[in-house]
């Protein structure tokens, strides 16, 4: 399975960094991953939902190590390249001033 699009949108929040959706083969797309800033740095957080003892639960998620930080180098590297992509939005604003 390869992943064939990984859509970030940037948030501007104390924790929660960006939303994003990633799609596989073309073919199938997990949307509501997040990029959140944690105590030991930022970390991708699967879609979930609460459950009636009001814990979550993933509702997709890899299913091994590899997978997990396979898809997390692809999940940073996009959202680096969103943050390159707005710096530089906001940098040619500034010039057009």
């Amino acid at each position: 399975m390869e992943i064939t699009e990984i859509r970030v949108t940037l948030r501007n929040e104390d924790k929660l960094k960006a939303f994003v959706n990633v799609t596989f083969d073309n073919q199938f797309v997990v949307r509501g991953l997040k990029i959140i800033s944690g105590k030991a740095g930022y970390f991708v957080s699967m879609p979930s939902r609460r459950m009636p003892h009001g814990k979550y639960q993933d509702i997709a998620h890899p299913i091994s190590s590899e997978a997990r930080h396979f898809l997390e180098v692809k999940v940073f590297e996009a959202y680096d390249e969103a943050l390159k992509e707005s710096a530089e939005v906001i940098q040619q604003g500034s010039w057009d001033s």
